[in-house]
């Protein structure tokens, strides 16, 4: 019985519903005609409202892609999914929630992830708690920064954990002015980058380099490891004068001076910045040479790996008149206000 009267119904509306079909199709090919009257030069030119006159009407009545000429059915049904989905996309746009996190703060937080590699959301985001800033742990953790591996430190932070407790030293030739050969010494710190102890011999031994040693490190400021090259210099009684003062010998591999890169860029600059320029009339001017440039090394001189700081760190000056005062005779000049 229900059936029949659906049949009734559907039979009663068929020739209104024809007649609102014909209707719809007449207005495409009149929409169509009045696009093409607009049409100046080259192809048609479709506006957003013809796009949505055709949209709207294929909506209600699929059947005018029959009557369609001035575009393809297969572009009014590509018109109609975009709009579909720009519908759908502003019904589901976020209606308030949780607040946006500022770009800032989301640059804070990939920071602390990259310094400290061993830190988890949940100790981010107590440091955050920390410096006043209202977050969830949960938005820590979203900005992050993902690593494919278990957490490590990197190589530049495990040297800074152990260069204070290592120095080197090592042994250059300096030539005098009547082609005689003098013996510097140098021991140089890896932590601060320096200068521990200098000084000239005319005649090297191992019992002199040991003296030269206990007299660099006094009470217990004696390093943990001490890097030198495998010179015949360095025998047993050099080693036993370390290993009485707590200090472990570290010989570098042989024909291998980068090993010992500290001591040989020390005298590198050694070289450069002083004894190039000079010469030396004997031990005792070479002595006293040497001297003057370890104070300007130490308590002077910028170093780019300690942050252009020298390695006796020099207070800021912002107030006073600038003056300069020679040193090595003219060879540098400390810059100072007073």
């Amino acid at each position: 019985m229900i059936g029949l009267l659906c049949y009734v119904l559907a039979v009663l509306a068929f020739p209104f519903k024809s007649k609102l079909r014909l209707e719809a199709e007449n207005a495409v090919l009149r929409h169509q005609l009045n696009v093409l009257r607009r049409r100046l030069h080259g192809r048609v030119r479709l506006t957003n409202n013809d796009r949505w006159f055709f949209i709207q009407l294929y909506h209600w009545f699929p059947s005018i892609l029959k009557v369609l000429t001035i575009i393809r059915p297969e572009t009014l049904v590509r018109w109609h999914r975009a709009g579909f989905r720009c519908y759908w996309r502003w019904k589901s746009r976020p209606q308030g929630g949780r607040p946006q996190i500022e770009t800032e703060l989301r640059v804070l937080i990939r920071r602390m992830s990259v310094e400290n590699p061993l830190w988890g959301a949940p100790r981010i985001h107590g440091e955050l708690l920390k410096l006043g800033f209202e977050i969830a742990q949960s938005s820590v953790a979203k900005y992050m920064v993902k690593r494919r591996g278990p957490p490590s430190q990197g190589w530049r932070t495990f040297l800074r954990n152990h260069a204070p407790d290592i120095a080197a030293m090592d042994l250059f030739v300096v030539p005098t002015i009547g082609f005689d050969l003098l013996y510097a010494f140098v021991i140089v710190r890896l932590d601060r980058r320096d200068l521990v102890w200098i000084n000239v011999t005319t005649n090297p031994t191992s019992e002199w380099v040991a003296r030269q040693i206990t007299e660099a490190f006094p009470w217990n400021e004696a390093p943990r490891y001490m890097i030198r090259d495998r010179d015949r210099i360095y025998d047993a009684v050099v080693t036993r004068r370390q290993r009485a003062m707590g200090i472990r010998d570290k010989p570098t591999a042989p024909a291998s001076p980068w090993q010992n890169g500290f001591a040989e860029r020390l005298i590198g600059s050694i070289r450069r910045e002083c004894l190039d320029h000079v010469i030396i009339r004997g031990e005792a001017h070479l002595r006293r040479i040497l001297k003057s440039y370890a104070d300007y090394y130490n308590g002077v001189r910028t170093h780019r790996s300690l942050n252009k700081d020298a390695p006796v760190s020099r207070p800021l000056q912002l107030t006073g008149i600038i003056r300069s005062h020679p040193i090595l005779g003219g060879l540098h000049h400390h810059y100072v206000r007073v």
